[in-house]
């Protein structure tokens, strides 16, 4: 009888976690923290919840926990009590992503704290490196390749004076892509067990999201060739916010995976799915799946008013027709200079209030208004005769009409006869 097949290993990927973003949000005047990391959290708090119900055998964070490099204590504690509650069910591996990393080279990063404290099922990725992590369903080796960082990259390589920024940027590119083949080979020498690389870059042929607005520092471009190998069998990417796939498509070529952010930052991301990534993991037979998180909607409404008879009922039209509930809104009103003046914000926020909004970000107008006719050149030294003159040529006024109307007028410049 032949030998079953060992149970795929069950692994959740997430990251781009991002506290302590409080745009768009009200503080809590009992707790101080923000309506909008409270919407962090609570992500956070559904992935936990599904990691323990689907029993998770193995985590990957793949960088940036916080949104500056030093988090308050207030974030810090809340992010490590959701850490703790994955721990307390299965290895979680925490890879530093440039978020994580401080703004000296000596200081610690943000959440090297769970390897000074030993705090059990915690790995560090902080290093180029291979680890053998051991799950309830047998090993998985899991790679981990930090943010890059360029003079840590550099630190052995000599630079000679005058080294143009290009030239340097080649010369990361080239170290990082050393330190990827290297753990791609650990990977080839692994023997049975599953492997999965974690990275926290920028992948050539990704479809950024809104991770610029928060970016710090100059990005590595990583080309695809250097992950899609069959040595692996998934790659878990953090770094940019949109989720999405990059695989070949050859039948060998590993899940290339940015998780995506688990909550939107900004209406750069209105339309984006926002959650983790659910993997059933085993050599050669990798299955993975998107599940979808309860992010906070971001809605525009747009009402053209150009028109209207009563342009601030066309706008709350507009909102009762929309589903703004729970939603970040903003408004943009395209709008006539006739129309503008009976457009009653006030009204409009109430009704966005009344309709369940959460938070109005904005109420724009965008007002078009007619261009000043121009004599096309200064009216200084034209006598009236030449200024009337000239508007009636750009008033396309019929010549025989013009002709009547200049004889008149010169008539009355003329003054009374004496």
């Amino acid at each position: 009888m032949a030998a079953s097949s060992p149970e795929p290993i069950r692994l959740l990927h997430f990251a781009d976690v991002h506290i302590g973003m409080e745009n768009y949000g009200r503080t809590d005047p009992q707790t101080g923290v923000s309506s909008r990391v409270r919407d962090f959290l609570r992500r956070l708090d559904e992935m936990v919840s599904y990691a323990t119900e689907h029993q998770a055998d193995l985590v990957i964070f793949a960088g940036d926990a916080f949104k500056s490099q030093n988090p308050n204590p207030t974030f810090q504690r809340e992010f490590a009590f959701r850490v703790q509650d994955l721990a307390r069910l299965c290895p979680v591996v925490l890879l530093v992503g440039n978020h994580d990393l401080p703004a000296v080279e000596a200081r610690a990063s943000s959440i090297e704290i769970y390897d000074t404290l030993r705090v059990p099922n915690t790995i560090l990725g902080r290093e180029y490196a291979a680890h053998t992590v051991e799950t309830r369903r047998g090993p998985v080796l899991v790679a981990t390749a930090p943010y890059p960082v360029r003079h840590q990259l550099l630190r052995d390589v000599p630079v000679p004076p005058n080294t143009t920024i290009a030239a340097i940027d080649d010369l990361v590119a080239e170290q990082l892509h050393l330190r990827l083949s290297a753990l791609t080979d650990a990977a080839a020498a692994a023997g049975d067990m599953p492997r999965v690389l974690t990275g926290h870059f920028t992948v050539g042929g990704a479809t950024f999201g809104s991770e610029r607005s928060v970016m710090l520092g100059r990005d590595v471009m990583v080309l695809l060739s250097a992950l899609d190998n069959p040595a692996w069998d998934y790659v878990a990417l953090g770094h940019i916010h949109k989720h999405q796939c990059l695989t070949l498509g050859r039948a060998d070529a590993p899940p290339v995976v940015y998780s995506g952010s688990l909550e939107r930052i900004d209406f750069g991301e209105e339309d984006d799915h926002k959650g983790f990534v659910w993997v059933e993991l085993a050599r050669g037979d990798t299955t993975w799946q998107f599940v979808p998180a309860a992010a906070r909607p971001f809605v525009t409404l747009r009402a053209d008013v150009r028109g209207s008879g009563d342009p601030t009922r066309t706008v709350l039209d507009a909102i009762r027709r929309a589903d703004v509930e729970d939603a970040v809104v903003r408004v943009h009103i395209t709008a006539d200079a006739q129309a503008e003046p009976y457009l009653l914000d006030s009204e409009i926020f109430q009704a966005l209030k009344d309709a369940g909004a959460n938070h109005v970000a904005v109420i724009q107008r965008h007002v078009e208004r007619p261009a000043r006719l121009r004599l096309g050149i200064s009216p200084e030294g034209l006598t009236p005769f030449e200024l009337l003159e000239r508007y009636l040529v750009l008033k396309e006024t019929a010549p025989e009409r013009r002709d009547a109307l200049l004889e008149r007028a010169s008539a009355l410049f003329a003054g009374p006869a004496e």
